[in-house]
């Protein structure tokens, strides 16, 4: 594989960059710098392979193709006839096209979306014959352009569909947290992956699940069916497998860790117990069911509580009740630590957690409030 080194974007939810400059930084990808809604680095393919393989928070890993003015639509003809898209799209792929603009003189993502798409389709065709089709949920190569003040950047994205999608998850519950969002929640607690950790809310486990895979060094995209870049032409595939088997062989699962989950319902027990057997976590698990407002765990554990505490439509009119009742309980759990997402800072307050820290994180639109202290 050629030692090309590439501009690439890793997005992430907002409130969560500075948690992913971290890991960016941790796994030793250069010139990194933390932007509004992800961390810029540079790197070979083969980081860019790490980066979609490892980083624990990332949405998407987009390597840049191209950055040009684009004032007028021949302007945005040119500047993506000038990638040569021979090297991403194979005879008979698939491609799928996202745009966003803002203050440009060219103003419909719409437009600038089907523009695109036919610029490099017709670039395809003349060079092969082959024409690709639109695949909006599984294509071969996702392309992205960025338009802003009639500057545009155009990426290829690496990693296809979003990274939050591991491939472990067999159930999704009513309102599952995204194992992005998840893996935040744990990393921000200060777990130190020893102490028992604890869910009084657990549902179908995503947050015990993402524990013990940091607990035990495990990849996050282990379990993951396919990133985009291996569709691409020219894609080292052995290459790919010798990084996958090295991830593989890091796995070290710690047999006396405790993983404590607690739920009303019993099925969703039952699924988080399904979720940790197949990812081998299995005997690590004490689940229970038990109502969150009477929660008590044992004395002396000093564990981590790290939970997505139930707002909306999952409790109706009872969520301010919860989280007041809740609050209380964790009174009298001196020792420990604790990381709770809340549905806003008015429930954050209603815990009632003395010298805690806020951390604003963005969940699918929700203007959440983590909320991190010891006890």
């Amino acid at each position: 594989m050629s030692g090309q080194r590439y501009t690439y974007f890793a997005t992430c939810a907002p409130g969560v960059e500075p948690l992913l400059h971290r890991e960016v930084r941790d796994l030793g990808l250069a010139r990194s710098e933390r932007q509004v809604g992800g961390v810029r680095f540079e790197g070979t393919m083969r980081d860019a392979w790490r980066a979609n393989l490892w980083l624990r928070t990332a949405v998407r890993v987009l390597r840049r193709e191209s950055r040009f003015d684009a004032v007028s639509e021949s302007a945005l003809d040119e500047g993506v006839g000038a990638v040569d898209w021979s090297a991403f799209v194979q005879p008979g792929g698939t491609l799928w096209v996202d745009a966003q603009t803002r203050e440009s003189a060219l103003d419909h993502s719409r437009y600038l979306q089907q523009r695109v798409k036919d610029t490099i389709v017709d670039q395809v065709r003349a060079a092969d014959g082959t024409r690709p089709t639109v695949d909006r949920e599984d294509a071969d190569v996702r392309v992205h352009l960025h338009l802003f003040r009639d500057r545009a950047t155009l990426s290829v994205d690496t990693s296809g569909a979003s990274l939050h999608r591991r491939g472990w998850r067999r159930s999704q519950g009513r309102a599952p947290l995204a194992e992005t969002l998840a893996a935040a929640c744990v990393l921000h607690s200060g777990w130190d992956r020893r102490a028992p950790l604890i869910d009084p809310f657990c549902g179908t486990g995503t947050l015990l699940v993402e524990g013990a895979m940091i607990a035990a060094g495990m990849a996050p995209g282990l379990s993951r069916e396919r990133f985009g870049f291996e569709t691409w032409r020219g894609h080292d595939a052995a290459g790919w497998q010798r990084a996958r088997d090295e991830a593989k062989a890091a796995v070290k699962i710690p047999r006396k860790l405790r993983l404590v989950g607690h739920d009303i319902v019993a099925d969703r027990l039952e699924e988080t117990q399904a979720h940790l057997d197949g990812l081998g976590f299995g005997d690590l698990a004490l689940l229970e069911v038990a109502d969150a407002r009477s929660f008590a765990p044992r004395a002396g554990w000093n564990g981590t509580v790290v939970s997505n505490l139930p707002y909306g439509e999952r409790v109706g009119d009872r969520v301010e009740e919860l989280h007041g009742d809740f609050g209380t309980q964790l009174k009298a759990l001196e020792g420990y630590r604790v990381a709770l997402l809340t549905g806003s800072s008015r429930l954050a307050g209603l815990l009632r957690i003395s010298r805690a820290e806020r951390h604003r994180i963005l969940n699918g639109g929700i203007e959440c409030q983590l909320v991190t202290a010891d006890l």
